[in-house]
């Protein structure tokens, strides 16, 4: 009786398989509907370009005898029409994005230069990097890192083991000194950055 439960339902797999393919098995989906092998797959059509607002119908008349009139008028007068139009719609005024603190490199401009010198004069946060220590006094280097990183052991002593790392960043210079003379003390050498 086993047998013949059995057969049937390695009958009933592989009639399934015939039908799904040799390498994917559905025999748990019981919503399963065979695909028509001679069917041909849907083609979509897709746009040329992708527009988030769909199509846009085109300008009326009076747009476009405006955008002529706008590109008649002189250089002069065409850069006075975005402060007029903010001043009669009450637009926000655009504040100015600061560049403080980022790297504008080469294209700066020609006072980029001369500002990284005073940013490095006037330089209020340094960072504490770790660049050797006693094999001896692995552990106590550890237990300052820890203390001063607040990472759990582990964290800390893989950190300790990748050395040269930076160990806290964007600290003031007493803070910074008092870290290098802490680690100096448990066996590693630090410097401030």
């Amino acid at each position: 009786m086993r047998i013949v439960a059995l057969t049937k339902a390695f009958r009933a797999r592989s009639s399934l398989r015939e039908l799904t393919g040799p390498l994917q098995s559905r025999s748990f989906q019981h919503d399963f509907v065979p695909r028509d092998p001679n069917a041909k797959p849907k083609k979509y059509k897709y746009p040329a370009f992708y527009d988030p607002y769909g199509p846009r119908p085109p300008p009326s008349e009076k747009i476009v005898q405006l955008a002529e009139r706008i590109v008649a008028l002189p250089q002069e007068e065409r850069s006075q029409i975005g402060p007029a139009l903010t001043l009669k719609l009450t637009l926000p005024k655009l504040q100015q994005i600061s560049t403080e603190g980022l790297d504008l490199g080469a294209s700066g401009g020609p006072d980029a230069g001369g500002k990284a010198e005073d940013k490095k004069a006037e330089k209020t946060a340094f960072d504490v990097k770790l660049e050797k220590f006693d094999a001896a006094a692995k552990i106590k280097v550890i237990k300052e890192v820890r203390a001063y990183t607040n990472l759990g052991l582990k964290e800390a002593k893989d950190l300790v083991e990748k050395v040269p790392v930076l160990i806290k960043q964007g600290v003031t210079k007493e803070e910074a000194t008092d870290i290098i003379e802490k680690l100096k003390a448990a066996g590693g050498v630090a410097t401030m950055e």
